[in-house]
C-alpha cells in the first residue's frame, strides 16, 4: 500500500507554472500553461501556428522553460518530457527536437544563435549546436537542480543557478562540445534555492552586473568577475507590509526578475504577492533599493512569470496540475513600466486585445473563481517545486525502481 501514497504525494509537484515571454522587439510573444505552448504575433495582431514536422508531436509534458534568442531569431521550449524544442521564431516552424536524458529545468541561448544550453534535474548542463542531433555535457552541479541558465551580455560566460544556493560563473569555451572547464567564480551568499538570475547595465558603464533572486527573500547584486556580493535587498518587508492577511513577517520566494532595458532598473515577482516590485540599480554605487511597489488591483493575479520588451512588462498569472490536466492562464501588462507615468493597461488596451488574449489565456475572460483556484495551485507549486525531499530508505528504494528516465543498456 505504500506505493501509491508516494504516487498520491508526488502529484503535488506536477503543478506548473504559467510561463511567458516576450520578443526582444516585441515581435511576438508566448506563454505555456503546462503542456500548451500558445503564441501571439504582435505585428500582424493574429494567433500563430506552430509548425513541428519532426516525428515528436508538440511537447507532451508540461513545459518547464522558454526563451527567445538575444536576436530575436530563435525561440526554444523544454520541460518535462525531456524534448528541448528550437523553434524559428520568424516562421514558427520546429528546426529541431533535441531528446533529453532526464527532464529539463532551464534553458540559454548564446549570443550568436550558435549554441543552445539546456540543464536537467541532476544538475548537468548540456550543449547542442544549431542543427545538431543530441546535447553534450558542457559542466554539472553534481546532482544540485538548476534553476536558471544566462549568458553574459559579452557572451564570455554562462551562469547557472541551483537549489543549493549557488550560482556559477563558467567561462564558455571557444569549443563547446568539448566541455567548459573554466571556472572564473561563485556568486555565494543566498541561504535558500536561487530562483532567477538576469543582467543589469546602465548606457553609462561598459560593465554589466548580475542580479539573482532567492527562497531567502532577497534580492542580491554581484560582480561575477569576482563573484563579490555588492548588495542585499530585503523583499520580504514591502511584500509582508502589503499583504493584509499577513499578521507577521515571514519568509518569501523571488519567482521572478527582469531588467528594464536601457535603464538601471529591473521588475520583481514575488510569491504570493498580488504586484510587481521595481528596484532601482546605482551601479556607480553599487546599490539596490526598492523605488516602486506597482499592486495590481482587483482580481487574484500574482505574477508566476514576468517578461519585458522595451518599456512594457508582460505579466502571466497561473499553472497546470499535469499534463493531461487544462491549464489556466491570465495576462496583464504594465506599460511604461520605467517612468512615473507607467500604469496596468485594462484588457482592450493590451495589444492584441481579445484576440491576444483569447490565444494566450485559452478564453478572453478567465472566471474569477478560476483565478482563485489557480492561485493557490501557484502558492503550492511555489513552494514545492525547488524543496529538497526527504525520503525515508524504502521510498528512495521505490523511486530508483520506478524512474522513468533509466538509461537502456542495449
Amino acid at each position: 500500500m505504500e506505493e501509491p501514497q508516494i504516487e498520491e504525494q508526488n502529484k503535488l509537484i506536477d503543478v506548473a507554472p504559467a510561463l511567458i515571454s516576450v520578443h526582444p522587439s516585441q515581435k511576438s510573444i508566448a506563454v505555456t500553461v503546462g503542456s500548451d505552448l500558445r503564441v501571439f504575433n504582435l505585428i500582424d495582431n493574429s494567433p500563430v501556428t506552430l509548425v513541428d514536422e519532426s516525428n515528436e508531436s508538440f511537447h507532451k509534458d508540461s513545459v518547464r522553460a522558454i526563451r527567445y534568442s538575444a536576436s530575436g531569431k530563435l525561440f526554444v521550449s523544454t520541460g518535462d518530457d525531456k524534448l528541448v524544442k528550437i523553434w524559428s521564431a520568424e516562421s514558427w516552424r520546429c528546426l529541431n527536437t533535441i531528446c533529453s536524458e532526464k527532464r529539463v529545468t532551464a534553458v540559454a541561448i548564446s549570443h550568436d544563435d550558435s549554441y543552445v544550453c539546456y540543464a536537467d534535474k541532476f544538475g548537468v548542463v548540456w550543449v547542442v549546436e544549431l542543427g545538431g542531433i543530441k546535447g553534450v555535457s558542457l559542466l554539472s552541479h553534481y546532482c544540485s537542480i538548476i534553476t536558471s541558465l544566462e549568458f553574459s551580455p559579452d557572451g564570455r560566460y554562462i551562469l547557472s543557478a541551483d537549489r543549493d544556493f549557488k550560482i556559477r560563473v563558467t567561462v564558455f569555451p571557444e569549443e563547446p562540445l568539448q566541455g567548459a572547464h573554466e571556472i572564473q567564480s561563485f556568486c555565494l551568499g543566498h541561504t535558500e534555492f536561487v530562483t532567477c538570475i538576469a543582467f543589469v547595465s546602465s548606457p553609462e558603464l561598459t560593465q554589466s552586473y548580475l542580479m539573482s533572486g532567492s527562497g531567502d527573500s532577497t534580492v542580491r547584486l554581484w560582480d561575477i568577475t569576482s563573484g563579490s556580493l555588492l548588495d542585499t535587498c530585503e523583499v520580504s518587508t514591502v511584500a509582508g507590509h502589503l499583504e493584509s492577511n499577513e499578521t507577521e513577517q515571514t519568509q518569501v520566494t523571488v519567482t521572478d526578475l527582469c531588467a528594464i532595458p536601457d535603464s538601471s532598473l529591473a521588475a520583481v515577482a514575488i510569491q504570493s504577492f498580488q504586484g510587481i516590485l521595481l528596484l532601482s540599480c546605482d551601479l556607480s554605487a553599487h546599490t539596490l533599493s526598492i523605488t516602486k511597489v506597482i499592486q495590481i488591483p482587483g482580481e487574484s493575479f500574482i505574477p508566476t512569470s514576468i517578461s519585458v520588451s522595451t518599456s512594457t512588462l508582460w505579466m502571466v498569472s497561473g499553472a497546470s496540475s499535469g499534463s493531461n490536466q487544462p491549464g489556466y492562464s491570465r495576462v496583464r501588462v504594465i506599460s511604461c513600466i520605467e517612468s512615473e507615468k507607467s500604469s496596468i493597461l485594462e484588457d482592450e488596451q493590451i495589444p492584441g486585445g481579445a484576440k491576444l488574449l483569447e490565444k494566450l489565456q485559452g478564453k478572453a475572460s478567465i472566471e474569477e473563481s478560476v483565478m482563485i483556484a489557480a492561485s493557490e495551485a501557484v502558492r503550492t507549486a511555489m513552494s514545492s517545486l525547488l524543496m529538497k525531499k526527504q525520503y525515508s530508505e524504502e521510498k528512495r528504494e521505490f523511486r530508483k525502481r520506478s524512474r522513468n528516465d533509466k538509461k537502456t543498456i542495449n
